[in-house]
């Protein structure tokens, strides 16, 4: 059988814009404006002068002698075998990735690049730059698997920087929790605290999807298997922070427990968030009574779309500040003192509204015990919402949270001995005081059971923190790593005795103390006077909540939609939630840069 008949170039087609490219399989027109190569059976001037005024029809009546001149520049530049230019698609590879990391960190679904950000760009090079610059940008590589691809890649140069740090690291620290996605998955995520450069990192360690049960051996299988992949040692593990779940803490066999048959010296922590959450649950029946009443009132308004709207319309005739309540939520850690805070602001509009729509509710909330009960639980709970607040963060420790605790603990100390002196002072509780001075609510204030009821739930809790917050922690070590200035060095074990005194009569060290965070000083000096420093930081160094996973968990929610729930969310978690950039210059370096051939 004859093979197929090559065609030949003819110098007169360069009116229509095109030169030959001599390639193994023949001649071949390459377009001298947007440097587009044609196949071979294109070299017929019906297929050129198509080109020429679908893509350049601006550049139609120019002479012969235009084209000449296009031809001679770009003979001038550096080809590679496509007739492109190499830096040229190095570049276009370039922008690939960084379009594909800017899908990915906000969360978007992959073929966003090619149904929006791609047309977007086009169309406004055509408009601002014109056909050519337009032309160029077609060029950028960004189809659903294109994206997909860049993606994985990214990520996987990201673990393998975090990897390589957290091995060089002296020593490092895990949180990780789990959770069940949109799709009824189980996914686990471990974040690691490791030091770097004289800094201390957070970064996401890995996540990965449990496929059967989520028990203890479970989450430890999964860890193990990533230790041992990369090589990561089970010595250098000094701490692990977990939330209260049996399958991470139990005494017998939770995760933890299991990690300390690889590591027995390791310091467990339960998240302070979750046990900050778990102590203020804590609420004797009146209040709870109260409490219930509110969310029955709230309910009645917001679950019905009609009470709403009237509700609102009722806010904006009265000219209140805020139109709307909020919901009570029981796994947002703010919500139930939001909900209270915004029904004590809208109490008397509420009163109203129950009034006007005949609402059983009505007698019972406007009574002036409810409305004294609503300021005070409206206070105490803006006061564990703002403690909550100082507990979240993904850079605090285990000192920074503790110190927060035990100053809350006092606070409610003070709070008792306050509402129990003569007369009672409410000072600290500023909703409830504003009612102290209303004339309609004198009586519930003289009531001693009002007075009893405060002072028994700020006793509650005062109790349910130190069950839930015990001193564990040796104080001798805690003021050494706060202050090594100022410690008692007879106190300390005598293996840190020497080390003490050389930095406490350092002034160097006291100089860098000064100017620096303690965490930040300790990892300083942690090569000059190791066996000190390593004791300090193990307060440091470990996570004291899992803030870090709480807050990955959202962007899972962001990113395993109900309309992607059949994706592997590991590499876009990876990309999005990281601080570590991946290096696209390398990644590009490594790969053969050609232009795209399904996007043009």
């Amino acid at each position: 059988m004859s093979s197929t008949k090559k065609r030949k170039y003819n110098d007169d087609y360069l009116k229509y814009g095109f030169v030959c490219l001599t390639k193994n399989d023949g001649d071949h027109p390459q377009c001298v404006i947007c440097y587009e190569v044609l196949s071979n059976d294109a070299l017929r001037p019906t297929r050129l002068e198509r080109h020429l005024l679908t893509k350049h029809s601006d550049l139609k009546d120019k002479p012969k002698e235009f084209f000449a001149s296009k031809s001679g520049s770009l003979k001038r530049m550096k080809l590679d075998s496509t007739g492109s230019f190499a830096e040229s698609n190095q570049k276009l590879l370039e922008a690939s990735y960084e379009l594909s990391f800017l899908i990915a960190k906000e969360k978007k679904s992959h073929i966003i690049g090619e149904t929006l950000v791609k047309p977007c760009m086009l169309k406004a090079a055509e408009i601002v730059l014109g056909p050519e610059s337009k032309q160029k940008l077609q060029q950028i590589s960004l189809s659903d698997n294109t994206v997909k691809r860049r993606i994985d890649d990214m990520a996987e140069d990201i673990k393998k920087q975090v990897v390589d740090a957290v091995k060089q690291s002296p020593f490092f620290t895990i949180q990780l929790d789990e959770s069940t996605d949109v799709a009824q998955c189980s996914q686990l995520l471990v974040f690691v605290r490791y030091i770097q450069n004289e800094t201390i990192q957070d970064e996401m360690l890995f996540s990965t999807e449990l496929t059967t049960t989520t028990k203890a051996v479970d989450v430890m299988a999964a860890v193990s298997e990533f230790f041992t992949e990369h090589e990561l040692l089970w010595e250098k593990l000094i701490g692990v922070c977990t939330d209260g779940a049996p399958a991470m803490l139990g005494s017998r066999s939770g995760f933890v427990q299991l990690v300390k048959e690889k590591q027995p010296n390791i310091i467990a922590i339960h998240c302070f968030i979750h046990r900050q959450a778990l102590a203020a649950k804590t609420l004797p029946s009146e209040l709870n009574d109260v409490l219930k009443l509110c969310i029955k009132v709230v309910n009645s308004i917001k679950r019905s779309a009609l009470n709403t709207r009237l509700f609102t319309a009722f806010c904006e005739d009265l000219g209140t500040e805020h139109k709307t309540l909020l919901f009570h939520t029981e796994v947002r850690w703010l919500s139930k003192g939001n909900m209270l805070t915004r029904l004590f602001e809208l109490r008397d509009e509420v009163t109203l509204f129950l009034e006007n729509q005949k609402s059983e509710l009505c007698n019972e909330f406007k009574s002036p015990s409810v409305q004294v009960a609503l300021a005070y639980l409206s206070d105490i709970f803006d006061s564990l919402n703002s403690l909550n607040l100082k507990l979240q963060g993904g850079d605090s420790n285990i000192i920074y949270h503790r110190d927060a605790i035990k100053t809350f603990t006092e606070k409610l100390q003070l709070w008792d001995r306050k509402v129990l002196a003569e007369p009672s002072n409410y000072v600290h509780f500023p909703k409830l005081y504003s009612l102290s001075e209303e004339t309609r609510f004198m009586d519930v204030f003289q009531d001693a059971e009002t007075k009893k009821k405060i002072s028994n739930h700020l006793r509650c809790l005062t109790d349910e923190f130190s069950r839930y917050f015990p001193n564990s922690y040796d104080d001798d070590i805690y003021r050494l790593a706060t202050d090594p200035f100022h410690v008692n060095v007879d106190t300390l074990p005598e293996t840190l005795q020497e080390e003490a005194l050389d930095i406490k009569n350092s002034s160097a060290a006291k100089y860098d103390f000064e100017k620096m965070s303690p965490s930040l000083f300790w990892v300083k000096i942690f090569l000059i006077y190791p066996k000190i420093a390593k004791k300090a930081l193990q307060l440091y160094l470990p996570f004291s909540s899992t803030y870090l996973c709480e807050r990955g968990f959202s962007a899972v929610v962001a990113i395993k939609t109900k309309y992607r729930n059949k994706l592997d969310i590991g590499s876009d978690l990876r990309c999005a939630i990281s601080m570590v950039k991946p290096r696209i210059i390398n990644l590009v370096k490594s790969m053969q840069a050609h232009p795209s051939h399904g996007n043009k």
